[in-house]
């Protein structure tokens, strides 16, 4: 099975494979699909129709019948709740015959981190004791929280793909945005959905 990954950041190009990777292992650890390099789109034409079209029917054809497909983005200013279905009804009606999943992480995708923060204690120089706070998801500058606990800052394309090695899976369904990829990912797997801690 090959899984095709459609991304809007240059961080997410690194990181999002390695977080599929790590998220099979630790739900379906029999599978192994393949993962390609990710098709990165720009926010601003990812959320447009003729564009994420174009990009389903591009990662469909390299993935194949058996393949799965996995949008990922940040939600920024939209509700992940209205953004998210609205994406996966336009790649649906690309591609029906493909099994795809749309995520919006609620705010960024570094909102993931913050709730998993303890487990990121003394990684690319956070603190000792640092903190999950108390709404991950409700920080509306989540890279720049991080940058401030950081004695060099944040830097999107070194540091996403390094915590995302890092990061507490488990810890992180605390954020509800990634509770549900971690269910998207078991649908697309084929694989029952662990219980929430």
């Amino acid at each position: 099975m090959k899984l095709g990954l459609i991304v809007e950041g240059h961080g997410e190009v690194r990181a999002a494979p390695i977080l599929v990777r790590r998220l099979t292992q630790w739900l379906a650890p029999e599978v192994h699909p393949e993962v390609l390099l990710p098709h990165r789109i720009p926010r601003g034409q990812l959320v447009k129709e003729d564009e994420l079209r174009r990009a389903i029917e591009l990662t469909a054809r390299k993935v194949g019948d058996e393949g799965r497909i996995l949008v990922l983005l940040d939600a920024d200013k939209d509700l992940p709740c209205v953004l998210g279905p609205r994406l996966l009804t336009w790649a649906r009606a690309q591609r029906a015959n493909r099994s795809i999943s749309v995520v919006v992480a609620e705010c960024e995708y570094e909102a993931w981190f913050l709730a998993a923060a303890e487990s990121l204690r003394s990684q690319r120089g956070l603190p000792a004791n640092l903190d999950a706070p108390a709404q991950p998801e409700r920080i509306r500058d989540a890279k720049g929280w991080l940058g401030n606990h950081m004695p060099s800052g944040y830097s999107e394309t070194i540091d996403q793909p390094a915590l995302t090695s890092a990061f507490d899976l488990e810890a992180a369904r605390r954020a509800d945005s990634f509770d549900k990829l971690v269910r998207d990912m078991c649908t697309l797997l084929g694989v029952p959905i662990p219980p929430r801690p």
